[in-house]
């Protein structure tokens, strides 16, 4: 069986009912446990205090709002290349959960860093090409809901998307390519390992990671569905229409 199958939106949308109860249920179980273990059963860190466990919201948000254009990405190249319209729907309907988590990262951070930093804002390159992927977010949802013709719609936002690709590569390595900034390097460097947080904090942000990642998924799967729907609810109106 081949993964195009499912660009055709009826096999989609089955497979979507059949995989999102499992997804929403792991969802819930990790985020409850990881958020719960983290805020409720770690310590204070002896620098930051009690601070420090923003974290388990702030790491999880930041790295699916950058993970989340990404995926729109790939979904938006398919559409340009393969023109399955599920493909530019999936990427439609994972643009407002990107921005939710953008916001939930950037308000976390400013209250995480004012303490740290001694100030809720700064232009360090990290923060910035953060707060301008978020405007891309919001330039992309903008985009879809002022182009009338879907088709025409989905190619724009498949090129704003490549374009706004490169603010979200800053987003994950601005600290690798200027030394300067406030903003600490990545502490749970899952790739190549050396992380830089204590056990009694990553397991349960892991956890919290996790949970954010299958919420997301949940949420697209869900959204994504509701295009499909709302497209064919379209097609069906103009084909009455036009039979008066």
């Amino acid at each position: 069986m081949s993964l195009w199958e499912y660009a055709n939106p009826v096999k989609f949308l089955g497979l979507s009912a059949r995989v999102q109860p499992y997804v929403w249920g792991g969802a819930t179980l990790c985020l409850i446990v990881g958020l719960g273990w983290g805020f409720f059963g770690t310590p204070d860190d002896y620098r930051q205090g009690s601070t420090v466990k923003i974290i388990y919201l702030h790491v999880p948000a930041a790295l699916m709002a950058i993970n989340a254009w990404f995926m729109m990405l790939v979904a938006s190249l398919v559409w340009l290349i393969r023109r399955h319209h599920v493909s530019a729907l999936a990427a439609k309907a994972a643009a407002p959960v990107g921005v939710t988590m953008t916001v939930i990262a950037l308000i976390t951070g400013a209250i995480w860093g004012q303490p740290m930093w001694g100030t809720w804002w700064a232009w360090d390159p990290r923060l910035t090409s953060f707060l301008i992927l978020f405007l891309f977010y919001l330039g992309y949802i903008a985009l879809w809901e002022a182009v009338e013709d879907p088709d025409t719609a989905a190619d724009l936002t498949s090129v704003l998307c490549l374009v706004g690709s490169v603010f979200a590569v800053l987003s994950r390595y601005a600290v690798k390519f200027w030394n300067q900034g406030l903003h600490q390097g990545t502490s749970v460097p899952l790739a190549t390992g050396g992380r830089t947080v204590s056990d009694v904090f990553f397991y349960p942000l892991l956890i919290s990671m996790i949970g954010f990642g299958l919420l997301f998924l949940a949420l697209v799967l869900y959204r994504t569905g509701t295009e499909i729907r709302l497209r064919r609810a379209r097609a069906l109106l103009a084909r009455s229409e036009r039979g008066a």
